[in-house]
């Protein structure tokens, strides 16, 4: 049952959907897409019972975390609509490091998690449709960030939370920030296109530089994580010099 905005302040840009308990906010969100709605509907709630994560894993979802999706509709197609999903990391960097305690080892992981002492503790799904012209119809986007609790594991890494981390915060108050920094980025996006987001996700990625496994379905690659190109492929620098532009795939860090 939607419940309102119970004290949430945002932008006029935003039109918010809160539920006290709903199946997955980015069905919610399709549906309104699908349904002609104006970009800016975000979908929020305490609790998920069907959430879902990267390639149809489910996404654990109690009460006392973040669980949201906005829509958006981008004039844009659908590979640069994609990109949106490094924008969405570096929102959800300055929102943490907002209440994170300084100093600690808040990072984005490619392509889309952040990280605090290499422990995941927030994530970001994509999903879009394309109309006739081949350029995106809509875009849905949904986030889960840990605050109060956390998984045992989570896709191959261990999981924590804000909470965990010393950061003494409300839901709400993650939502607002999320959602001004999120604005503010998605402007410069529209002026400047994906550039300056680019060089803001790699000021704030871990592992560049550095040896990194790529797992694909069936294949292992490994190399020097030495650049993002300018479709947001990872550049992998192997051994005897050969670069690879990996556009999909899981990235881990080998035991130092």
């Amino acid at each position: 049952m939607d419940k309102g905005g119970g004290g949430i302040t945002l932008p006029p840009f935003f039109s918010l959907s809160a539920f006290e308990t709903i199946g997955s906010t980015n069905e919610y969100a399709r549906k309104l897409a699908d349904q002609g709605s104006v970009e800016g509907q975000l979908v929020w709630s305490q609790v998920q019972e069907q959430g879902v994560g990267r390639r149809g894993r489910g996404w654990t979802s109690p009460k006392g975390n973040l669980y949201c999706s906005l829509m958006l509709r981008p004039n844009c197609t659908a590979a640069e609509g994609a990109k949106l999903s490094f924008l969405i990391a570096v929102a959800l960097y300055n929102t943490l490091l907002e209440f994170l305690p300084v100093g600690s080892d808040l990072a984005l992981k490619w392509p889309n998690d952040l990280l605090v002492s290499k422990q995941k503790i927030a994530g970001i799904l994509l999903e879009s449709k394309s109309n006739a012209s081949g350029n995106l119809d809509w875009l849905v986007i949904g986030t889960g960030v840990n605050i109060e609790n956390y998984p045992k594991w989570t896709e191959g890494l261990p999981a924590t939370s804000l909470k965990k981390e010393g950061g003494r915060v409300s839901v709400n108050r993650v939502l607002e920030s999320y959602c001004l920094n999120l604005l503010e980025l998605y402007t410069l996006w529209q002026a400047n296109g994906f550039e300056p987001i680019r060089k803001m996700w790699l000021e704030r990625a871990t592992g560049i530089g550095f040896p990194i496994v790529v797992r694909l379905a069936k294949q292992e690659f490994n190399g020097i994580f030495s650049d993002l190109d300018p479709s947001g492929a990872l550049i992998l620098t192997e051994a005897d010099g050969s670069i690879k532009h990996v556009t999909a795939g899981e990235v881990f860090f080998p035991a130092s």
